[in-house]
């Protein structure tokens, strides 16, 4: 489904995007030769040395869901764990298992793919859960799927000209301490030699498996390290941060010495001076940036053009968005002036502010109301549970909702992005 005043691309071409105002041409190139990119200085390059301005879009909730993309009410099921135990005490947990399988079957498909490449957007940011990588129990299921899910969408990419950035958003123990991360309320990964270890292992693995895949634009780290709650430990933990990237990209290293590297800022991506001291002794890193709710002009992002202009770094903004149109238009006019990469969030949710909008399923409300409800005990949960017949049928419904051809574009906030 395409609106009619999208600008189409014709794919296996070369798209050359201009910014006036600042005088600097950018060359994307669409084809299923995809040139492997690379940083120098503040710019992102192709191995021809044509600067490349990234911007796309997130395809986040799919292998990483949040409630709020789901409409849910408060922080009771705001995060994969929590949702998962929402719907296991709507239908049981065999049933919320099956939910889950025919969501991220429906979620993102080719056909969503297909769709972002007719649009200006050069790239996916391509959210995900540590979990599915492992045999850890997520989600109702405990074999790992997540590389054949990660392959999937990286071939669908790779066959419509779509770089694809890699973002491990749900790290194990938890980087962030929020819903975000699917943590237990602090980010406990700093504290625990185990799970850094696995954290660092799994990138090795992914670095192995797609060093030779040109697609691939780069491996972000973690996603949001860090949240801003925890002022008591706040010093510490950031002390902690670029040690742990640091040796991460050892890891990396070790299998893959081609690809970028994104390093995202402390409290949710937003902190990077004080935080950043020199350790990470690489010469291919992109600095991930991420700001919601400040002026679209160069003020709301004053702090990141100091760190970058005094370390000669580049830097894309991974996420940003969910604002009024004419905001996503000056706040992407500004971030391409200043060639900082721009990657909108999200693509796809129920409630507005995205590309792609799914309709409220019908009797969705009475999800929402039993999440809004108490659960804490099991009291509550059998005096607000509803019928399992309609939670049934509402679940049903989302997951129709949720299909491509049943979403509809939102033009003006796809088309901000377009220079």
């Amino acid at each position: 489904m395409k609106s009619n005043t999208l600008t189409t691309i014709t794919l296996c071409t070369l798209m050359v995007i201009g910014c006036a105002s600042c005088g600097r041409t950018t060359t994307s190139v669409c084809d299923n030769g995809m040139p492997l990119l690379h940083v120098s200085g503040e710019y992102v390059l192709t191995e021809t040395g044509d600067t490349f301005y990234i911007q796309g879009v997130n395809l986040g909730c799919w292998l990483n869901p949040e409630g709020y993309m789901l409409m849910m009410p408060g922080k009771e099921s705001n995060s994969p764990r929590l949702l998962n135990d929402l719907f296991s005490q709507l239908v049981g947990p065999d049933e919320t298992a099956a939910f889950w399988e025919t969501f991220k079957d429906r979620y993102i498909t080719e056909d969503d793919i297909r769709f972002i490449a007719s649009t200006r957007a050069n790239t996916v940011r391509l959210p995900f859960h540590y979990a599915l990588l492992t045999d850890d129990d997520y989600l109702g299921r405990t074999t790992r799927e997540g590389f054949a899910r990660l392959d999937s969408a990286i071939a669908w990419c790779k066959r419509y000209g779509l770089y694809v950035v890699l973002d491990m958003h749900d790290c194990p123990s938890g980087q962030t301490g929020d819903n975000i991360d699917d943590s237990y309320g602090y980010p406990y990964l700093f504290l625990s030699e185990k799970s850094q270890a696995q954290f660092c292992s799994l990138w090795r693995q992914i670095a192995a498996r797609y060093e030779n895949e040109n697609t691939v634009l780069g491996y972000e780290m973690m996603n949001e390290p860090i949240a801003h709650y925890f002022q008591q430990d706040l010093d510490t933990l950031n002390s902690l941060l670029e040690p742990l990237y640091v040796r991460c990209i050892d890891s990396i290293r070790s299998v893959d010495k081609r690809h970028i590297i994104l390093p995202g800022g402390a409290q949710w991506n937003g902190t990077f001076r004080g935080v950043f001291t020199g350790q990470m002794q690489d010469d291919n890193l992109l600095y991930a940036c991420h700001r919601y709710g400040h002026p679209a002009d160069e003020s709301g992002i004053l702090d990141f053009l100091q760190f970058r202009d005094s370390l000669h770094v580049a830097m894309c903004m991974t996420e940003t968005g969910q604002r009024p149109h004419e905001w996503l238009r000056e706040q992407a006019a500004m971030l391409h002036c200043n060639h900082i990469g721009l990657l909108w969030w999200p693509y796809k949710k129920l409630c507005g502010g995205c590309w792609m909008q799914a309709g409220v399923p019908d009797d969705w409300e009475v999800i929402r109301q039993f999440a809004a409800a108490d659960r804490h005990t099991y009291a509550a949960i059998q005096a607000n549970r509803p019928d399992i017949r309609a939670a049934r049928h509402a679940m049903q419904a989302y997951l129709d909702s949720i299909c491509f051809a049943n979403c509809h574009p939102d033009t003006a906030y796809i088309e901000a992005f377009a220079k």
